[in-house]
């Protein structure tokens, strides 16, 4: 990628760097809108059309968000096109939502040097089409034990975005716009990027190297750090537990000031903690690989299956062969249970496709009403 000098509005007239968006069914829009937005403040900023983009989808047919929200497509992916760069937009049940027809054309366009992104969980789809092989890869982290699983090959990593050679992948909700600012300072030098994230109110632009939060809040993160860090530790080692003096030893505390953290800050023993971070990533396994409930087990550092489905029942709730079922089923059943009746049509869509997804139902909310 060159970089540009000179000021953009007085560069000559050239061609636009076109980019293709292929929309993969259940995509997430605030994925789509974040990548997109800063290549058209781009072009506002420079005043001519430093960029052009089209939305495909595999057959020309709407386009179906996470959220039941629409999209026209501007072409299919049967038409003739010339890109610079294409990016796969996915979402939600990721491992079922693509087909063959979009892997072949991800393929045709890598053998024609297409520069290839993907954003959320769309790494997911490119890693499928075997187009991340040997590369560093970043992805939505609800999807990254799919992705170790099933594509050893894959360098995946627990960074905001990887971009590398010709590929460039990013986690999901606002950081694909980061990636693109990112993508936009290497071709056009940091004084636009800067300009399009003023434009967008954002006080910071995140860096390739920084990791994407795991599932504890941010803020919580940040105002204890040993909390924190002894959290991050339990997330990178599942398939063999570290015992908790070990675990406060590396933290830099006493197994005393970790028990405290844990039961102050989220109300729970450090082991039960540790036992729910281990059954999360169990439950991902079970809804978005076909690997058996035995290998899961051994995967998430339990001794047995039984005592692997004996833990799982009692504090998931349910055995762990109901959310393989539910995995399995894809989300496709066209009944509505009674609650859902009054919902509009759109909601009530998207929370029967989400059943399948590994977070489904994992709060219990009152009615604040």
């Amino acid at each position: 990628m060159t970089t540009a000098t000179g000021p953009l509005t007085n560069r000559p007239a050239q061609e636009p760097y076109r980019v293709g968006f292929l929309l993969i069914e259940n995509f997430t829009l605030i994925a789509l809108a974040t990548a997109v937005e800063p290549l058209r403040v781009a072009n506002q900023l420079a005043g001519t059309e430093l960029y052009s983009w089209k939305l495909l989808t595999a057959t020309g047919d709407f386009a179906r968000a996470s959220d039941g929200i629409t999209m026209v497509p501007d072409a299919s992916i049967d038409e003739a096109h010339s890109f610079d760069l294409v990016m796969v937009v996915a979402g939600i049940d990721v491992t079922r939502s693509f087909s063959r027809k979009e892997v072949s054309w991800l393929k045709q366009m890598a053998r024609r040097h297409v520069l290839l992104g993907a954003v959320c969980t769309g790494p997911y789809v490119l890693a499928s089409a075997g187009l991340l092989d040997g590369h560093a890869c970043s992805a939505h982290w609800e999807c990254l034990e799919a992705m170790q699983e099933g594509f050893p090959r894959v360098q995946t990593n627990n960074r905001l975005f990887t971009v590398e050679r010709e590929r460039m992948t990013c986690t999901g909700g606002t950081v694909p716009m980061h990636m693109m600012l990112s993508f936009l300072a290497r071709r056009h030098g940091q004084e636009l990027s800067n300009a399009i994230a003023h434009m967008f109110v954002c006080d910071r632009v995140r860096e390739e190297s920084e990791q994407q939060p795991m599932p504890m809040h941010p803020r919580l993160a940040r105002a204890q750090p040993k909390l924190a860090e002894a959290a991050q530790l339990m997330e990178a080692n599942i398939e063999e537990p570290i015992e908790l003096q070990e675990l406060a030893t590396l933290a830099g505390i006493s197994r005393r000031q970790l028990e405290r953290l844990f039961l102050k800050h989220m109300g729970c023993t450090p082991s039960r903690y540790y036992l729910r971070v281990r059954l999360n990533r169990a439950r991902r396994l079970l809804k978005q690989t076909s690997c058996s409930i035995v290998e899961i087990a051994s995967m998430c550092g339990f001794v047995s299956a039984t005592h692997f489905s004996r833990c799982y029942r009692k504090i998931m709730g349910r055995a762990p062969k109901y959310d393989r079922l539910d995995g399995l089923t894809q989300g496709n059943s066209e009944t509505v249970i009674d609650t859902m009746a009054s919902l509009p049509s759109s909601s009530s869509q998207a929370l029967k496709r989400a059943r399948t997804e590994p977070t489904y139902g994992t709060f219990e909310c009152t009615d604040s009403g």
